[in-house]
């Protein structure tokens, strides 16, 4: 600590003046070669008592520096983690073809032309490496259908027109689908969740991967997540 850097100093130069009052004192009482013998044992001890002090000089400097260094990768730490925060509030994902908690057109289903919607992205951390897109339905009669599984999306992107297939690498759905496969409710109506996850990093996943495999993968990489939810319900006539 600089208190203990601060005493070591103080010390040395006591016992520095103490040495030079003794040395004063044998040089009275001792005949010349003696004399001559204590002078240079002086100055040897005054140059490595030069050194001492020039090298508490400068581990107090190196001490000052590296405080200085963790006081400012804390302050970044924390910054990181309050930006981390924010942005969990930023990245917004929208569509012009159905409100949020809407009603999903007949043309994006099984019904219709079973084309994916039109879909908006914005307020994508800076930070981020990759977006991936999964839509699923958890109301299936036989548990969660996967529709859409998309990694390693390009972060930049902002928009996936009507009908299109955003630039990235396709997984697999429950049908066995790589594309988009269109809300197909068997019984009533279903919600649909289309999901957004910014990342830190591309994941190392072949084309194909399940969206089991998509979730584990990118655990702990996740840097802001949102998600869009539209409903579904086929008419009694579609159903026949």
């Amino acid at each position: 600590s600089y208190r203990g850097i601060n005493y070591s100093k103080n010390f040395i130069v006591y016992i520095l003046l103490k040495f030079w009052k003794n040395t004063k004192f044998v040089l009275l009482i001792c005949d010349y070669d003696t004399i001559n013998y204590m002078k240079i044992l002086y100055i040897l001890f005054f140059i490595i008592i030069i050194i001492v002090i020039i090298g508490s000089f400068i581990i107090a400097d190196t001490s000052k520096e590296r405080i200085a260094n963790i006081d400012k990768n804390a302050e970044l730490d924390e910054n990181i983690i309050n930006n981390k925060n924010l942005s969990m509030n930023t990245l917004k994902f929208t569509s012009q073809s159905f409100e949020h908690n809407g009603k999903i057109p007949s043309k994006h289903t099984c019904d219709g032309e079973s084309i994916s919607p039109s879909l908006q992205i914005s307020g994508v951390d800076p930070n981020a490496k990759s977006l991936v897109l999964i839509m699923d339905d958890p109301d299936a009669p036989s548990g969660v259908w996967d529709h859409w599984v998309k990694f390693n999306i390009a972060s930049s992107t902002t928009i996936i027109e009507e009908g299109t297939e955003p630039q990235g690498v396709s997984g697999i759905g429950t049908s066995g689908n790589r594309d988009y496969f269109g809300p197909c409710p068997p019984d009533r109506e279903h919600r649909y969740f289309f999901k957004l996850y910014s990342l830190e990093r591309e994941l190392d996943l072949k084309e194909g991967a399940s969206k089991k495999e998509v979730e584990i993968a990118m655990k702990g990489h996740i840097l802001q997540q949102t998600e869009l939810i539209g409903y579904y319900e086929r008419s009694i006539l579609n159903l026949n």
